[in-house]
């Protein structure tokens, strides 16, 4: 399995609530569940405790992006490395499911699930994802959408390291935005324009009489 793969865990967890919109979809065990996506036997572990775990573990991940978007590299630094040293992880080599064309495992590094419950494994696997994403990119690939009220997290994977919104939606968004931005502020400065000439015409008529 990529390691891409175990970064999205982080991306997934963080965006399950909107803060800027009040929106929260992290409030059953079948939305912790979810999270898990494909990793259907690790997700059967997870019980109503865990709603309460995943939105603290949430609440940190939030951390790391909210410090890497604001340019402090030390603090997504730090802040990540406390949930890697409470969450560790065990890295297998694993060639289940994955074979090339002779019949041979293609073999990779795998994160193996922690065993005591849900909320360890899959802060493990985030955390993790996440600093390998860190680490070989940069904290900058670490962001949140900059279009308002929208804070979602995503991940820079672009060549020129120019992502700045979570969804090709939220750039039309914020697109149009600009654009009528700079609609009205053309209006104004043309209607300002033009009341300046009005009252320059007025006042060189009343200096005629």
């Amino acid at each position: 399995m990529e390691l891409a793969y175990y970064s999205d865990y982080a991306v997934r967890l963080v965006n399950s609530e909107e803060p800027g919109r009040g929106r929260d979809t992290l409030v059953t065990v079948e939305a912790v569940r979810d999270l898990f996506g494909e990793n259907a036997s690790a997700a059967r572990r997870a019980t109503d405790a865990d709603v309460t775990r995943f939105r603290s573990v949430r609440a940190r991940l939030r951390g790391v992006f909210e410090a890497a978007d604001k340019g402090d590299e030390t603090l997504a630094v730090d802040l990540l490395n406390s949930l890697l040293l409470e969450f560790p992880v065990s890295p297998q080599i694993s060639g289940h499911d994955h074979r090339d064309e002779d019949g041979r495992p293609l073999w990779h590094m795998h994160l193996a699930d922690h065993p005591s419950n849900a909320t360890a494994g899959y802060a493990a696997i985030a955390a993790m994802g996440l600093a390998f994403h860190l680490t070989e990119y940069g904290v900058d690939r670490l962001g949140l959408c900059q279009a308002p009220p929208c804070r979602n997290a995503y991940l820079d994977t672009s060549t020129n390291r120019s992502r700045r919104y979570c969804s090709d939606r939220c750039a039309t968004r914020a697109n149009v935005a600009a654009y009528r931005a700079r609609k009205r502020l053309e209006a104004d400065r043309s209607g300002s324009s033009g009341l300046a000439a009005e009252s320059a015409q007025r006042s060189s008529a009343s200096g005629e009489r």
